[in-house]
C-alpha cells in the first residue's frame, strides 16, 4: 500500500522576467488569487496568469514608469498610475482603453476601485488624494489633509469611506458623502505604507515602517491594539475573507495575528524577500515579490496554518481571564457592514458621439486615449480568462482548484517551518500544533519533472545584495573573512566615486562625533561647520532636533546660517532638516529675542546682560536675511510649501 506524500506548507512557484526593465509595482487580483498585473520602467503594465509563463496582455500608452496599479473586484477592469501623474484605466475584457485622467502634479503612489460605483482613488507624491468618475473622466472631489506622499488607499466594504496612509506617519478615515476627513489615527513614529479593512466588522488595520500595526475602531475611532516588534518595516497586510486572523507579508515570513488581545497564532517561513501583495483563494496564501525585472510568486497552504487561538487548543489549559479570552469569530464585537443589495460590476459604455461627451479630435485626451492599446500576446488564454464560453457570469477555470503542492523530499519538516523566532515567541506565544510523524524508510515516487516555465527557480533567496549571491557559499570558517572582502570588492566596482564620498564623509562624523563624546554640543556643531560639509552638518542637526533641551541662544548664531544654505539646497532632505531646525528655533527663542530687543537698557556694567544681548542681535539680523527666503518659497505647492507658509507665519514678529 502506498504512503501518502506529505508536502509543504509553503513553497515557490514560479519566476518570471515580467519586463524590459525593472518592475516598480505589482498586484494580485484579490478575487480569484490567479491574476497578475505588474508595471515597470518600460512604461507598460502587463498581464499574468499565476503560474502560467506567458504573458497574456500587454498595455501601452503610459510615457513615463508605472508607479501604482490597482484590479478592480470582478477583475474585469485595471488603472494604472505613472511617475509623470497620470492616469489610464483599461478595459480587460474588451481589450482597450477606456479612461485617461489627468490631474496630479506627482507621482502617482496609490490607488483604488470603489467596491460598488464607478470610481477611482488615487494618492500622489503631490499629497492629494483624488476621487475620480470614469464615467464622466472627470475628478469628483479632492482630499486635502496629508503633508507627505499618500501610499495607499482603501475603500470600505460598504463603499461609503476611503482611508489612506502616508509618509507623514498618519491614517485618515475620509466620508466619501460628505467630502471631509472623519477622523485621524497619529500613533505610527515612521511613514504609514498599507492599510486594509477587516471584512465585515467596523475595524481598520495599518502597518508602518516603524514596524508596527495597529488596529483600529471606527466607531469609537480609537487604537484597539498594537503589534510590535515585526522583523521590518510592514509593507502587505491582508485580513482573512472570514475576518478570524490578520496575515503580514514580513521578510522571510508570514505572521498571522489576532488583535483582541493583540498576539501571534502562528509564524511561516517563506524565501519570498520583500513581498509586495498578498490574496487568498481556495485555502491557499498567494504572494508576489519582485526585485529588478523579475516576479516570482509563492503559495502557503492555509489549511496547515494556524488562524485562531481555538484551533489545537484546550479550553481547559487556557487560564487566561474570560475578558482576555478571544471572542469567537461569528460573535463580532462591533458593527457590520451594510452592502447595498445591488453593484454595478463595470462603468457602464458611454457612446463617445454622445451630446455630453462630444469633444474636439485634436484634444489631449483622446490623443493619449488613440496613442495607448491592449496588446493581446496570448489569445488561448486571455479568451479562457476573460471570455469565457457557455457562461453567464464570468468564472474563469483559474479559480477552479487550488495550486498542487511540491513532494517535501527537500525541505525541512512542518514543524520546523511554523516555528516562530525567540523574539516573537516571548511575545505572542503561538499555539504549540503537534505535526504527525513522517512514515519512516519509504521514499515516495518522485513526480515527473516538466521543463522550467521561463527561469529555474535556481535558489530560494530572491535576488539581492548579498555575498552569497556574487560569490559560491564557502563552508570554511577561516575563510569567511576572505569571502566577505572578495564581495566587498565585486560591490565597488564601478562605484568608486561614491565610495571616495562616503569614506570622506565618515571620516569627518568621525572628527564630529570625537568632539561630542566631551558633551560640548556647540563645540561639537563648530566642528561641523569648519569641515565645510554640508552633509555632516545635516547628520547632526537631525540628532540635535530630536532633543530641544540641547539647543541653546549661542547654538544658534551657529547654525542659523547653515539653515540658510540647507533651505536653498537642491536636495529635498537638506531643506526638510532646515526647516524642522528654524521652526525649533523660532518656537523656542523668538519671544525671547524680540522682549531682549525691546527691553530698555540697563543701567550701569552687566557683562552677561551684555552677552545675551549680542547674542540676540546677532540671530535677529540672521533671521531676518532668512525671513526673506522663506517667504519667497511659501508659495510652493506640496509639503515643502507648506513648511515654509508655516516658518513664515512664525517669522511675522520679525516685522
Amino acid at each position: 500500500m502506498a504512503t501518502p506524500v506529505v508536502t509543504k506548507t509553503a513553497w515557490k512557484l514560479q519566476e518570471i522576467v515580467a519586463h524590459a526593465s525593472n518592475v516598480s509595482s505589482l498586484v494580485l487580483g484579490k478575487a480569484s488569487g490567479r491574476l497578475l498585473a505588474t508595471g515597470g520602467d518600460d512604461c507598460r503594465v502587463n498581464l499574468w496568469s499565476i503560474n502560467k509563463p506567458n504573458c497574456i496582455m500587454s498595455l501601452t500608452g503610459h510615457t513615463s514608469p508605472v508607479e501604482s496599479v490597482r484590479l478592480n473586484t470582478p477583475e474585469e477592469l485595471i488603472v494604472a498610475g505613472s511617475q509623470s501623474g497620470s492616469i489610464r484605466v483599461w478595459d480587460l475584457e474588451a481589450a482597450k482603453i477606456l479612461r485617461t485622467l489627468m490631474g496630479h502634479k506627482a507621482n502617482i503612489c496609490s490607488l483604488d476601485f470603489h467596491p460598488y460605483g464607478e470610481f477611482v482613488a488615487s494618492g500622489s507624491q503631490d499629497t492629494n488624494i483624488k476621487l475620480w468618475d470614469i464615467r464622466r473622466k472627470g475628478c469628483v472631489f479632492r482630499y486635502r489633509g496629508h503633508t507627505q506622499a499618500v501610499r495607499c488607499l482603501r475603500f470600505s466594504p460598504d463603499g461609503k469611506w476611503l482611508a489612506s496612509a502616508a509618509d507623514d506617519h498618519t491614517v485618515k478615515l475620509w466620508d466619501l458623502t460628505a467630502g471631509k476627513m472623519m477622523s485621524e489615527f497619529p500613533g505610527h513614529t515612521g511613514p504609514v505604507n498599507v492599510v486594509e479593512f477587516h471584512p465585515n466588522e467596523y475595524l481598520l488595520a495599518s502597518g508602518s515602517s516603524d514596524r508596527t500595526i495597529r488596529f483600529w475602531d471606527l466607531e469609537k475611532f480609537q487604537v484597539v491594539s498594537c503589534i510590535e516588534g515585526e522583523p521590518g518595516p510592514v509593507r502587505s497586510v491582508l485580513f482573512n475573507p472570514d475576518g478570524c486572523c490578520l496575515y503580514s507579508g514580513c521578510q522571510d515570513s508570514l505572521r498571522v495575528y489576532g488583535w483582541e488581545p493583540e498576539r501571534c497564532f502562528d509564524v511561516v517561513l517563506v524565501s519570498w524577500g520583500k513581498v509586495a501583495d498578498l490574496a487568498v483563494c481556495n485555502d491557499q496564501l498567494i504572494g508576489v515579490a519582485f526585485s529588478q525585472s523579475n516576479v516570482s510568486s509563492y503559495v502557503v497552504d492555509l489549511t496547515r496554518v494556524t488562524r485562531t487561538g481555538t484551533v489545537a487548543q484546550d479550553p481547559v489549559q487556557d487560564s487566561r481571564p474570560l475578558a482576555q479570552q478571544p471572542a469567537h469569530p461569528s460573535a463580532p464585537l462591533r458593527r457590520i457592514y451594510e452592502r447595498p443589495g445591488t453593484a454595478c460590476s463595470k462603468p457602464q459604455r458611454v457612446k463617445q458621439n454622445s451630446e455630453s461627451e462630444r469633444r474636439s479630435p485634436s484634444s489631449e485626451d483622446d490623443r493619449d486615449e488613440r496613442e495607448s492599446r491592449a496588446e493581446i500576446q496570448n489569445a488561448e488564454e486571455y479568451n479562457e480568462i476573460f471570455q469565457p464560453k457557455n457562461s453567464i457570469s464570468r468564472t474563469p477555470p483559474r479559480r477552479s482548484e487550488p495550486f498542487p503542492a511540491p513532494p517535501e523530499d527537500d525541505m525541512v519538516s512542518a514543524k520546523e517551518v511554523a516555528k516562530p523566532s525567540p523574539t516573537m515567541d516571548s511575545q505572542f506565544p503561538v499555539p504549540n500544533l503537534e505535526v504527525p510523524p513522517r512514515p519512516p524508510a519509504v521514499t515516495p515516487t518522485p513526480a515527473p519533472k516538466a521543463e522550467p516555465a521561463i527561469i529555474p527557480a535556481t535558489r530560494n533567496e530572491p535576488i539581492g545584495l548579498k555575498a552569497s549571491d556574487f560569490l559560491p557559499a564557502v563552508k570554511i570558517p577561516q575563510q569567511a573573512e576572505l569571502v566577505d572582502e572578495d564581495a566587498m570588492s565585486q560591490i565597488r566596482k564601478g562605484h568608486d566615486t561614491m565610495c571616495v564620498v562616503l569614506t570622506s564623509r565618515h571620516k569627518n562624523l568621525d572628527t564630529v562625533r570625537a568632539v561630542w563624546t566631551t558633551g560640548d554640543i556647540k563645540t561639537s556643531v563648530d566642528s561641523a561647520v569648519a569641515i565645510n560639509d554640508l552633509s555632516v552638518v545635516v547628520d547632526l542637526l537631525n540628532i540635535v532636533n530630536q532633543k530641544a533641551s540641547l539647543w541653546k541662544l549661542d547654538l544658534c548664531t551657529t547654525v542659523l546660517p547653515q539653515i540658510e544654505k540647507l533651505l536653498q539646497s537642491k536636495y529635498e532632505s537638506y531643506v526638510q532638516t532646515g526647516c524642522t531646525s528654524l521652526k525649533l528655533i523660532l518656537q523656542r527663542f523668538l519671544p525671547l529675542i524680540t522682549d531682549i530687543l525691546a527691553a530698555p537698557p540697563s543701567v550701569g556694567v552687566d557683562i552677561s546682560r551684555e552677552e545675551r544681548l549680542h547674542k540676540c542681535r546677532l540671530c535677529y539680523k540672521q533671521l531676518k536675511s532668512i525671513s526673506g527666503l522663506v517667504k519667497s518659497k511659501s508659495g510652493l505647492s506640496g509639503r515643502h510649501g507648506s513648511a515654509f507658509r508655516e516658518l513664515h507665519l512664525l517669522m511675522a514678529s520679525l516685522d
